[in-house]
């Protein structure tokens, strides 16, 4: 993809660029590469329309690598979405992405993240305990095409310091 559209932010070596609509096409190839049960144009379309969204796509250069957002619900973070590119995976982008996410989230005034993975998402679930996650429940059945359950996971973050703000 060109010219990433938008306002952009750099760190870790990726650019972060809040989603738009010329995106989507670029995203839902990697979308049913990475879920049984993926997004539709039509939910990423709902992520640019809705005010509590924060939905970031991290570049490598023109490729791009990662995806993600939140909603900000009060000061809850509350993580939507968190894909790495199956190609790119094993290199450390999911938690520079997840950094990002906990820092702009914080920046918008969250105080908590939270998120669902699939039960069976060893490697994402490890990446959340090392990154300061707690597992604190289940729901049973949440995932409709597969009837797979979610483990609930939750990270308080640590005061904000306006001195050291994500850029």
């Amino acid at each position: 993809m060109s010219e990433p559209e938008g306002k952009m932010s750099e760190k870790d070596g990726l650019t972060y660029v809040p989603l738009a609509k010329a995106h989507v096409p670029v995203l839902l190839p990697i979308e049913h590469e990475a879920y049984p049960d993926p997004w539709t144009q039509g939910m990423f379309l709902q992520e640019i329309r809705n005010g509590a969204s924060h939905f970031f796509l991290a570049f490598e250069g023109e490729a791009l690598v990662a995806y993600g957002g939140f909603w900000l619900l009060i000061d809850e973070i509350h993580i939507t979405k968190l894909t790495v590119a199956p190609r790119h995976r094993r290199r450390g982008l999911g938690a520079a992405l997840m950094g990002y996410l906990e820092a702009h989230g914080q920046q918008v005034g969250g105080t908590t993240v939270r998120l669902e993975v699939r039960e069976s998402n060893t490697a994402a679930r490890t990446l959340y305990a090392r990154g300061g996650f707690q597992e604190i429940g289940i729901r049973n059945k949440y995932y409709a095409a597969t009837g797979e359950n979610a483990v609930v996971m939750v990270k308080h973050l640590l005061p904000h310091d306006p001195g050291h703000a994500h850029r």
